[in-house]
C-alpha cells in the first residue's frame, strides 16, 4: 500500500519517462510535489525501491527505473523504456515447453549517427558510423528514428550518462521542456532541455556545473526529440 505522496512520485516518474525517455531530476521530483528539500524526495524513492516499484541503477547518478505499477496505474499498460545490455541481473529463465507459445518482440535497427554533446557542442553529427535494434515500442510518434552515442555529463541529472544511446525521433519543432538535439548556428550540435524565451531559445543543461546557453531563435534548429535511452554495462 503506498501513501498518495508515493503514489505522486511513482506516477510522475513513470510519465516523465513515457514522455522523455529518461527520469526527471531530484529537483523536478521536489517541485512537482510541492517538497520544501530534496530529502523528502530521496525518503519516498527509498520507499518506493523497498516496496519493488523502482530500481536506482547502481553508480548511475540520477538514474532510476520503474519496475512495476500498483494496479490502479498499470490499467492503461506499462513498459519500461530503459534498456539495459550485456550480463543480466539475475539467471535467465528456462526455456519455455514445446507446447507453450513464444513471445517474440518486433524491434527495428537504427543508424547510429555518430556522437552528440552532452556538454559543451561539438561539430554537428551528419554521418552513420554503425546501427543498434531496438524495440518498436520505443519508436513513439510517426516519423524516422536515429540513434546518437552521448558524449559527455551535461544531461546526468536527467539520467543521460557519458557513453549512453540515445533514440531520438526527427522534428524540427519541440515544446518546452522537450530534450532535444540542436544544431546550433548550423555547425554545432548539442543535447539539452529546450526552453523559450521571449524570441530567444535557451539551452539548458541538467547539470548545474554547466550554464544554460540563450541563442537567438534563428540560430538554434530542433533536430530531434529524445524518446528512448539505451544503455550497456
Amino acid at each position: 500500500m503506498l501513501t498518495k505522496k508515493q503514489l505522486d512520485l511513482l506516477a510522475f516518474i513513470h510519465k516523465r519517462v513515457q514522455r522523455d525517455g529518461v527520469p526527471p531530476s531530484f529537483d523536478e521530483m521536489k517541485e512537482a510535489l510541492d517538497l520544501r528539500s530534496k530529502s523528502g524526495i530521496h525518503r519516498l524513492i527509498t520507499a518506493l525501491e523497498e516496496r519493488g516499484f523502482i530500481r536506482r541503477l547502481a553508480h548511475r547518478a540520477r538514474a532510476i527505473e520503474v519496475v512495476k505499477l500498483p494496479d490502479s496505474m498499470s490499467a492503461a499498460g506499462f513498459s519500461p523504456r530503459v534498456i539495459e545490455g550485456d550480463m543480466p541481473d539475475t539467471p535467465a529463465a528456462a526455456a519455455p515447453a514445446a507446447n507453450q507459445p513464444v513471445t517474440t518482440i518486433e524491434a527495428s535497427e537504427l543508424p547510429v549517427m555518430g556522437k552528440i554533446a552532452a556538454g559543451v557542442p561539438i561539430e554537428a553529427i551528419n554521418q552513420r558510423s554503425h546501427g543498434v535494434t531496438v524495440p518498436n515500442a520505443m519508436l513513439a510518434g510517426a516519423g524516422a528514428h536515429y540513434a546518437l552515442e552521448v558524449k559527455g555529463d551535461s544531461m546526468i541529472e536527467a539520467g543521460i550518462n557519458d557513453g549512453d544511446v540515445v533514440v531520438i525521433r526527427e522534428s524540427a519543432v519541440a515544446d518546452d521542456g522537450d530534450i532535444v538535439v540542436a544544431l546550433v548556428e548550423d555547425h554545432e550540435a548539442t543535447l539539452k532541455r529546450f526552453k523559450r524565451k521571449g524570441a530567444a531559445i535557451a539551452l539548458e543543461a541538467a547539470n548545474p556545473a554547466y550554464e544554460t546557453r540563450v541563442f537567438p531563435a534563428d540560430q538554434v534548429k530542433v533536430q530531434g526529440r529524445l524518446v528512448g535511452l539505451i544503455r550497456s554495462y
